[in-house]
């Protein structure tokens, strides 16, 4: 190879590294069978999870075991705080980042004994 290639494949190398990762987010939809669509996902720690209602219904994404009928339907990593988004209403949507890696299960409210429990594995 000679000089100029070199340099210029040392120069392209040296931008791509310069440039910082993006954090990916992912898609959850909560749909008026109760659920969550995917009902486990897997990302990394950086990583933003947006929730969105698609149905007619109100729903949460809901990771605090002091608001769960069955504390078995909350997992949280050690150093993740919980979290719960609040009434979603038909149409909108919630986020949340994960910088704890582990895994997370979650729920809705209002159809936690329907079953709508979700779970998020962070790598």
């Amino acid at each position: 190879m000679n000089r100029r290639k070199v340099a210029v494949v040392a120069f392209a190398t040296a931008v791509i590294a310069s440039v910082p990762a993006v954090a990916a987010e992912t898609v959850v939809e909560m749909t008026n069978r109760l659920n969550y669509m995917p009902e486990t996902v897997t990302i990394s720690a950086g990583d933003t999870v947006r929730w969105d209602n698609t149905s007619d219904l109100v729903h949460t994404v809901t990771a605090d075991p002091a608001k769960a009928s069955d504390r078995a339907h909350v997992r949280l990593p050690d150093g993740a705080e919980p979290f719960d988004s609040g009434s979603i209403q038909a149409r909108g949507s919630y986020s949340h980042t994960f910088t704890v890696p582990g895994e997370y299960t979650y729920f809705c409210i209002p159809h936690e004994a329907a079953g709508m429990i979700g779970n998020i594995v962070v790598e």
